[in-house]
């Protein structure tokens, strides 16, 4: 039997759903290095070894992000209401969110024509299908400006992200960015995966926080007029956008584990014993 270790970074989402998989991963995981705070005690039940090393994006985000500067850079106003709209980075997702977020932009546009829209879109091809809805939509007049990726740059500039659900939102908490949080996908997958799920949130900032902390609108909730008031309520309550802050200040460092450092020093030991 090959007694190598096999040391795994980054747990799956046996949390969020298929919590079985931890028997499989116990007899083939000699130890599971993970991201997040409350998953090494579900390793720790099962018998696996483990280590928490917090998240290597929270070494790399800055704990006092300067939006000032960003805007600057730019050249977004430094009083302007700005909204990032980030509506994924694969293809289908952009399609599947592309035209709800110009119906969104309208509406927020309608309520304070000074305001301003970042959209960052990874690839040529999502750039594409975004502007093709912009013109379907007939939407020349908003005053929306795609950046060639920039992501972090987008949300650093925003006062309130408009994500759609993954990564970018736990980017946009570690920006101590307020968010609304949407999701669209195919009737039946999204119903077998509600019914797999067993946390309340799908949104990594909530689960995180283990709180609704930002709004998650999802599949038939993710409408036009929903989405704008959610956003809207965010732009219009600056004492709600610190105390969000604040708790994403508290979530930054408590993620912030020098991830590379903690990583080896947990594998160092299986090291010196395949030597031995």
């Amino acid at each position: 039997v090959d007694q190598t270790p096999s040391i795994h970074f980054v747990s799956p989402s046996i949390w969020a759903w298929r919590g079985g998989r931890i028997k499989r991963i116990a007899r083939s995981v000699s130890h599971m290095l993970c991201l997040f705070p409350f998953e090494p005690e579900i390793y720790e039940r099962a018998g696996v070894p483990v280590s928490y090393v917090g998240h290597p994006l929270a070494d790399v985000f800055p704990l006092e992000p300067d939006r000032a500067e960003t805007r600057a850079r730019l050249g977004v106003p430094a009083n302007a209401a700005v909204v990032a709209l980030l509506p994924g980075s694969r293809q289908s997702e952009v399609r599947n969110l592309a035209d709800t977020y110009i119906a969104t932009a309208r509406l927020l546009q309608a309520g304070n024509p000074e305001i301003i829209f970042l959209v960052p879109l990874a690839t040529r091809e999502t750039r594409q299908i975004f502007e093709e809805a912009l013109r379907r939509n007939q939407a020349a007049d908003l005053p929306v400006r795609m950046l060639f990726g920039h992501a972090v740059d987008a949300m650093t500039a925003a006062d309130v992200v408009l994500v759609a659900s993954g990564t970018a939102s736990l980017e946009a908490a570690l920006l101590k960015r307020p968010m609304v949080i949407t999701y669209r996908i195919g009737k039946w997958q999204y119903r077998l995966m509600k019914h797999m799920a067993y946390l309340p949130w799908v949104g990594l900032p909530n689960i995180l926080c283990r709180e609704t902390i930002v709004p998650e609108l999802l599949q038939d909730e993710a409408t036009p007029d929903r989405l704008a008031e959610a956003v809207a309520d965010w732009l219009r309550d600056p004492a709600r956008r610190a105390a969000a802050e604040n708790r994403f200040r508290e979530l930054h460092l408590s993620l912030r584990q020098d991830t590379a450092r903690r990583a080896a020093e947990a594998i160092l030991p299986y090291l010196a014993s395949t030597r031995a």
